[in-house]
């Protein structure tokens, strides 16, 4: 879950607005990182190579800054009943430390934002929200507030957020000096679970979650303390290949793992089951949410429909290159890449739902080129259990 929504100055004021830094930035200077203005933060992009980094965290370990997210406390004896009506999934039905994957929509049934909400307490959660659509998802969740005993806070600015993902990224945890107290050990920690712990003396999350396809660990914890438990982490991680990764990289393991981007495979006008994401609508749950009735009613007929692409060759389609079949436009690609990890070109792509049966031939339209890729079941790309 990430985004790519360029930052915008207000219709009211034409100035633009103020880039925001990582509280790790001078440590990414340090590390001789190329940067790039992500969701209006100055983030680190790659700090060697794409390809080095992409295969550190395919093979031992990947370390990033993902501090640009937003995260957003709700509070209160409502607070999974308010989340049920908020949200798209069934939050009040998940365990205390369960993590789970939900979409914010808008009454027309689009996607506001792709969120992570954590269970912190019976009456506590943690919503994670991307950093493009941080404000858009704020001020939606605190209008649904009303008639709800909760309280909603953007508390986004006290965190800072790193992500270890790769094989080896629980033992370098556990090899961290100075973390320690977790509430659950790391070796019982399941996927899309989290645990309270310390660092130094400082409180912080750790969830078993991430956006790379890998086994991973996300640690959320006050700005103040965030270079510290950067630095500790890549001392623990370097015997074991840990290198520090950019969000290039990130793009494109997150790509082979068939996880959508908001901006590419989601947006306002997207339908979740047009996504590939019908099942995270929970129609079973009691009561009303934001969007059900259009869910209900769904997508005109004939709505495209997500799906993964593969071709031979080296040359890969990009965002917005049109798809064909025959002489006929049936669909356009959202992201794409030359697969780090196949060795083959790799995209998803919204298409006509008569050409979306795995096996169909299409052809990407590559600056004038033709290039034939056939269809294919998502993910591209999944780890051995």
């Amino acid at each position: 879950m990430s985004d790519e929504s360029p930052s915008s100055a207000s219709p009211a004021d034409s100035s633009p607005a103020p880039v925001k830094y990582s509280p790790l930035h001078s440590i990414h200077e340090q590390l001789g990182a190329a940067f790039t203005d992500f969701a209006g933060w100055m983030m680190p992009v790659r700090y060697s190579s794409d390809l080095a980094e992409h295969h550190a965290v395919r093979t031992a370990a990947g370390i990033f800054d993902i501090s640009h997210m937003a995260e957003i406390h709700v509070r209160g004896a409502d607070a999974g009943a308010y989340l049920d009506f908020a949200l798209a999934g069934k939050l009040s039905g998940i365990a205390l430390a369960q993590a789970k994957y939900s979409l914010l929509l808008n009454e027309a049934g689009g996607i506001i934002d792709d969120l992570v909400t954590y269970r912190l307490a019976d009456d506590h959660f943690l919503v994670v929200a991307n950093a493009g659509n941080r404000f858009a998802a704020a001020t939606a969740l605190a209008e649904r507030a009303e008639g709800f005993d909760v309280a909603v806070t953007d508390e986004s600015d006290d965190y800072a957020l790193i992500a270890v993902q790769g094989p080896v990224s629980r033992a370098i945890l556990e090899a961290t000096v100075g973390l320690s107290d977790f509430a659950t050990p790391l070796d019982e920690l399941k996927y899309y679970r989290e645990t309270a712990a310390t660092f130094n003396g400082t409180d912080l999350i750790i969830g078993r979650t991430g956006y790379t396809g890998e086994d991973g660990f996300e640690l959320y914890i006050h700005v103040d303390a965030a270079a510290a438990l950067w630095a500790a982490l890549t001392v623990a991680g370097s015997p074991l290949g840990l290198v520090p990764a950019g969000l290039a990289c990130r793009d494109t393991l997150r790509l082979e793992a068939g996880m959508p981007l908001y901006g590419h495979e989601l947006s306002l006008t997207t339908f979740p089951v047009q996504a590939g994401l019908g099942r995270v609508v929970a129609l079973s749950k009691e009561g009303d949410f934001v969007g059900r009735t259009a869910i209900e009613e769904g997508p005109d007929a004939g709505a495209r429909v997500l799906v993964g692409l593969a071709a031979e060759g080296r040359r890969a389609g990009r965002a917005d290159y049109l798809l064909f079949h025959g002489d006929k436009e049936v669909g356009v690609i959202t992201s794409g890449a030359l697969s780090p990890t196949l060795g083959h070109p790799i995209a998803m792509a919204y298409v006509d739902p008569d050409v979306s049966q795995v096996g169909t031939e299409l052809h990407i339209d590559v600056r004038g080129s033709r290039i034939a890729a056939s269809v294919v079941s998502l993910p591209f790309y999944k780890r051995e259990a």
